[in-house]
């Protein structure tokens, strides 16, 4: 069972929480295939990004109109992790070479533009897809239970 854990809410080590995943219609059609494909390189380093502010990312991706947007609901098992909560942390991108799982960059820290919450995971087998929603653009999301 995951737990909704507000974004300003520190995770804690080996819990599982609902996160989320903004893509484009197509993109999310991929992932229910073949799975995640960690980003080669991004603020944290190598990874999966996602969030557990749906609001957040139901804005992704910015390259996309609003009406080809999806927002995948995730169960992600976090494992263990490292709160990255400044532009130049010593482990900003190292945090896997470390022994962490997932990277977490707190809402309001200076790191995201936005100011909002992201997190990082190293290995997409920690990432259940639980289903595709579309995004609501006048309140962010609909048809989340």
């Amino acid at each position: 069972m995951s737990v909704c854990l507000q974004s300003h809410s520190e995770p804690t080590n080996n819990s599982c929480y609902t996160m989320y995943h903004g893509t484009s219609k197509e993109a999310a059609e991929n992932i229910m295939r073949n799975g995640f494909t960690p980003s080669k390189d991004g603020m944290l380093g190598r990874g999966v990004y996602l969030s557990r502010d749906i609001k957040k990312a139901s804005r992704y991706p910015l390259n996309v109109a609003e009406g080809d947007r999806r927002v995948l609901v995730l169960k992600v098992n976090v494992g263990k992790v490292k709160k990255i909560d400044h532009q130049g942390h010593p482990l900003q991108k190292t945090w896997h070479d470390a022994g962490y799982n997932t990277a977490w960059v707190p809402p309001n820290c200076g790191m995201v533009p936005s100011g909002l919450e992201e997190d990082c995971i190293w290995n997409p087998c920690r990432i259940k897809v639980i289903r595709v929603i579309e995004p609501e653009p006048s309140w962010g999301y609909c048809n989340v239970q």
